[in-house]
Parts: structure tokens; sequence; C-alpha cells
């Protein structure tokens, strides 16, 4: 790691060592950092939209590293429960989010990630992840 960065933030200081954050290392910025309330397994839930029109396109999972990559690069970057491992969106599949900009919800347990898609952002080849519409049953409404 260069000299110039700061050192990672988040490591257990001993191996078993309860952790107030994620148990991957992180160059996340403390101020930051300290606003996130993850998981127990130190992720924060991101909601993805498109930029331009404002429409949901994905939910993924970040970690502090995660979120340090994707404010520092300007590339979505994610951590995959299912691989254990970082994933940059289209770093495999060519359709990239370019990130515009990252928004922390009040209680600091989701953020709002607004990309401009370059290609689907579901792994179906659909544009959006939320192309299943379930059916709603309300009461009528008078006024």
């Amino acid at each position: 790691m260069p000299a110039s960065e700061p050192p990672p933030t988040g490591a257990p200081a001993h191996p078993g060592a309860a952790v107030p954050g994620p148990a991957r290392p992180s160059r996340l910025d403390p101020a930051i950092a300290a606003k996130l309330r993850r998981t127990p397994d130190g992720l924060v839930a991101a909601v993805v939209r498109a930029h331009d029109s404002g429409e949901v396109l994905m939910v993924a999972w970040m970690d502090d590293e995660a979120l340090h990559r994707t404010l520092t690069t300007g590339r979505a970057t994610y951590w995959s429960r299912s691989r254990g491992e970082y994933w940059v969106k289209g770093a495999t599949s060519g359709h990239h989010q370019y990130v515009r900009s990252v928004a922390l919800d009040c209680d600091g347990d989701a953020l709002l990630v607004s990309v401009e898609q370059v290609g689907a952002a579901c792994h179906t080849g659909h544009r959006t992840c939320f192309f299943t519409d379930l059916p709603v049953h309300t009461p009528e409404v008078t006024r």
C-alpha cells in the first residue's frame, strides 16, 4: 500500500475480537464510517437508481471498503455475499455503472447510489432487477 494512503481500519485488533464495523480492512474516511449502521456481517444495503430517470435498477450490498472504492473511483463496487469478494459492476459483463452521486439515508443503514447505467443492470439481462410485478389488492378509497 502506498505510504500516502491511511492505514486500513476495521480489522480486528486480535483474532476473535468484536469490531464496530466490517471485519475486512478499509480505507473509508472514518467520519463517513462512523455514520454507517451495518448488518451483523458489516454490510449496508445499496439501492441503485438510474441518475437520469430515477428508475430503481437493483439492490446490492457494500461494506466500508466497497463504499470507499465506489466514492474514490466513480465505479460502483459491491460486496458479493455469495462469492465473498468485491465486484465492480460491469467488470465481467460489460454493463458498467458510472457513479454520479451517493447519499446516506437518515438512519445510516442504506445508501442511494445514482449511476449512469451502461447496458443491463440485472444479471438476467433486464434493464432493472425489478421486472416482476406482484398483485396488490387495495381497499376502495373514499374521499
